[in-house]
């Protein structure tokens, strides 16, 4: 597969040419951002970390849905009850520009920077990792460095997954205060969120979890996060687009995403993607990089806060999150009908147990229409491993028991993603 235009947002630290590499880049493609760590910064900004040198980390990260889209990203129901509980904000559509003042439920972009800052958090991940060399095992340090928020009280704080991954200890900085240890309650690769806990605390600033689903293009939005390692720094920008499909560090598909043209950078994953009232309506995680060199283009990538409610209250409750697996990659369709075509099917799949081909067109899933790939994305998303789905393929319906989707996509025969379809 050829490489993705599409980046995670963080970085490695500049570094004498004469030293160890950071980390290993063991995948191409992905760039991150990986500033110097707290303890390097001796005078005021605390965290301004200018520079970085690029880092490739994950896969071909995915490209926008249109010319292919991904079967099986799950309805994220949780497994059982906790006792901590989400701030949530309650559901509304969003606001389309900043207001001038406070009058109804909009703020400025100024007032929305003022009660969110102190909630957003700077994530330092220390990575061993063990290299084969000629001469034997070689083991290397290194540091990743993104951003996070504070989703309740008692220290609970989502990131994206790529920021963590891999990580012997995460250090997290939240606003004004000293830095301490986290722990990585859970992680979930098929959607790109991890879920960080700290503890010994009961009074931590929050951001409210807003209501994804009733955003539209053209309302407002604000990111914050730590860009270059420039810790809190804040861009505006407008929602561009919805229903965008992204390919998440495992190689599955993620869908819904929003579009955004607030300016992301590297450092920015992890951050929240805010409404005009302030509500995280999605968690920043990729960037259109038309380069080598990963950089604000204007075009980002928000997973949705739909996602994230649903992954985080699987993580807070077994560490992990299951999702619905149907067994095929697919494209759209080639015929001059709606639908979308399959591509190829995974041997011993739920898809390959029910009969589904190579070449059959997907027109409908229980009834839903189905005009382009993305939407058999978002029409499985509704589902959990073990429901019956009713797929209208070529003119016949096949019912599929689905199962539950393996760890990556790489190397099944099916592999759940977008393919690239760029403007």
């Amino acid at each position: 597969m050829p490489p993705s235009p599409h980046d995670p947002l963080w970085q490695a630290p500049y570094r004498d040419p004469d030293d160890e590499p950071t980390r290993v880049a063991d995948e191409p493609t992905a760039q991150h951002a990986r500033p110097e760590p707290p303890a390097a910064a001796a005078a005021a900004p605390a965290r301004r970390r200018l520079g970085a040198r690029s880092l490739a980390a994950l896969g071909a990260t995915a490209l926008i849905g249109g010319a292919g889209g991904a079967l099986a990203v799950a309805a994220f129901q949780p497994s059982k009850t906790t006792t901590t509980t989400i701030t949530e904000a309650s559901s509304g559509t969003g606001t389309r520009a900043f207001a001038a003042s406070t009058s109804g439920g909009a703020k400025t972009a100024g007032e929305i920077y003022q009660q969110s800052k102190d909630a957003v958090v700077f994530i330092t991940a220390n990575v061993t990792e063990t290299q084969q060399t000629p001469f034997g095992p070689r083991q290397s340090q290194g540091q990743a460095t993104g951003s996070g928020f504070v989703i309740s009280k008692d220290g609970y704080i989502v990131t994206n997954q790529h920021v963590i991954d891999g990580a012997s200890t995460v250090r997290v900085e939240i606003g004004d205060r000293p830095a301490q240890t986290a722990r990585v309650v859970g992680q979930d690769a098929s959607t790109d969120i991890a879920l960080l806990k700290v503890d010994g605390t009961d009074d931590l600033p929050v951001l409210l979890l807003g209501d994804s689903a009733g955003v539209q293009v053209g309302d407002a939005t604000v990111a914050i996060g730590n860009p270059f390692g420039l810790d809190r720094t804040l861009t505006t920008g407008v929602v561009s687009a919805l229903a965008r499909t992204i390919e998440s560090p495992n190689g599955y598909s993620i869908s819904d995403v929003l579009q955004t043209d607030a300016a992301l950078n590297p450092g920015n994953s992890g951050g929240p993607l805010l409404d005009a009232s302030g509500r995280v309506i999605g968690v920043n995680s990729q960037i259109e990089s038309s380069g080598s060199s990963p950089a604000n283009t204007g075009l980002g990538f928000a997973v949705p806060s739909s996602t994230v409610k649903r992954v985080v209250a699987q993580l807070r409750a077994d560490g992990t999150a299951e999702h619905a697996y149907l067994g095929v990659s697919t494209g759209d369709s080639t015929t001059g009908k709606p639908g979308a075509t399959v591509a190829s099917v995974a041997d011993g799949g739920p898809a390959a147990d029910a009969g589904l081909r190579t070449g059959d067109l997907i027109t409908a899933v229980d009834g839903k229409a189905v005009t382009e790939s993305g939407d058999v994305s978002r029409l499985i998303d509704a589902h959990e491993p073990g429901d019956r789905v009713t797929i209208t393929a070529s003119g016949r319906d096949v019912t599929v028991t689905l199962g539950t989707r393996p760890q990556t996509a790489a190397g099944q025969g099916s592999r759940e993603q977008a393919q690239p379809s760029l403007p």
